[in-house]
Order: C-alpha cells, then sequence, then structure tokens
C-alpha cells in the first residue's frame, strides 16, 4: 500500500487539490452572485467534489471565505510593499506610490474588489476578526511611511491611519456599486487628494 490514489497523488495532495479547487470556486461565486446567494452545493459542484469532501477541507462557508479574503488580502499587500519600496522616498511620492498601487491591483479584478470590500461584510461577524486583522496591516504601511519621512503630523498617527483606510475603502466601495463605476484614476486621485491634506503634503 501506497498511500496513492489513482491520479498518483497522497491523500495530503489530494486535500490540498480540493481546498484549492474550492477556493478558485469561492473567488469567483462569493464576488457574483454573492456570498449569501453562493450554497455549499453549488461551490462543491463547480469544484468537482463531493459535499463531504467539503468539509475535510473547511468547516462551513465563513470558514472558506476567510481562507479566500485572506489569500486576497496577503495578495494586495505584497504588491503594495512593493510598490512603497521601489518609490522614491519622499512623503508625497510614497503616498502616491501606495495608493496607485492599491486602487489598481484591487480593481484589476472585480472579484478581487468584490471580496474585499463587499462581500466580506455581508459575511457577517464571524469575519470581524479577520477584517479588523487587514485593518491593523494597512495601518501599519501607513503608520511606517510617515515614520521613516521626517515630517510633523497634525493628529495621532494611528487614528489617522485607520479614517484614512475607512475613507480609501469608501472610495472602492462606490467603484464596485456604481453604475457605471467611476474611472479608477479618479478613484486614486480622490484618495491621494484625501491623503495629502491629512498628512499636510
Amino acid at each position: 500500500m501506497t498511500g496513492r490514489d489513482y491520479r498518483g497523488m497522497s491523500a495530503a495532495e489530494r486535500l490540498a487539490d480540493r481546498r484549492e479547487r474550492l477556493i478558485t470556486a469561492a473567488y469567483t461565486l462569493f464576488a457574483h452572485p454573492g456570498f449569501h446567494a453562493t450554497t455549499i452545493e453549488k461551490l462543491c459542484t463547480t469544484a468537482r467534489i463531493s459535499n463531504r469532501a467539503f468539509y475535510e477541507c473547511f468547516s462551513s462557508r465563513e470558514d472558506l471565505m476567510r481562507a479566500v479574503y485572506d489569500r486576497c488580502v496577503e495578495e494586495t499587500l505584497t504588491s503594495v510593499n512593493q510598490a512603497i519600496d521601489k518609490a522614491p522616498p519622499t512623503l508625497d511620492e510614497r503616498i502616491v506610490a501606495g495608493i496607485a498601487e492599491y486602487v489598481r491591483f484591487v480593481t484589476k479584478d472585480v472579484r478581487r474588489a468584490r471580496v474585499m470590500h463587499l462581500e466580506v461584510r455581508r459575511a457577517g461577524n464571524v469575519l470581524t476578526a479577520a477584517r479588523q486583522h487587514t485593518v491593523k496591516a494597512f495601518s501599519e504601511i501607513i503608520e511606517g511611511v510617515v515614520q521613516d519621512v521626517p515630517h510633523r503630523l497634525p493628529l495621532e498617527t494611528h487614528l489617522l491611519s485607520l479614517g484614512l483606510i475607512g475613507a480609501i475603502t469608501e472610495l472602492l466601495i462606490e467603484w464596485v456599486l456604481a453604475n457605471p463605476a467611476p474611472p479608477t484614476d479618479k478613484v486614486i486621485d480622490a484618495a491621494v487628494h484625501i491623503f495629502r491634506c491629512a498628512f499636510g503634503v
């Protein structure tokens, strides 16, 4: 007995494959038709696995939503940090680089925008901790940019960062829901203006 199935995959590999297929299916279905409109049965049909296999990978739809959301956030954080690191070492240049990359990266795939800024809220209180963790991660980026560049702030940095995250979140919710959606360049311009006013640059 080798512990491998007819496809030549170990039990651990099969589990990882099913988990990945569920995440891929959920990324599309949770974005549209949406979290509440997507049943476990639909997820399993799309991922081509059994309902029983679902519970070997995730404990609930909310657990799967958390995995999809966390991946979206991780990819976005990586992209934004890289953009800031490549920007000239002035506060204004780094603000522009970070915001532009965030908006463009998130809106490049409407599924990512919907998952991160709309459907995660619709998933309910079970994902509150995940959202708080994300806010903390992005606030640390903002605070790090300000700390690295000598600049006198008018307000307490952490609270100011939280307010700015709220502003950019609302701009992206508008981008998701509006018909037609505002051009991403306009969203970037609005966010940059808000940040510049907040930091006095």
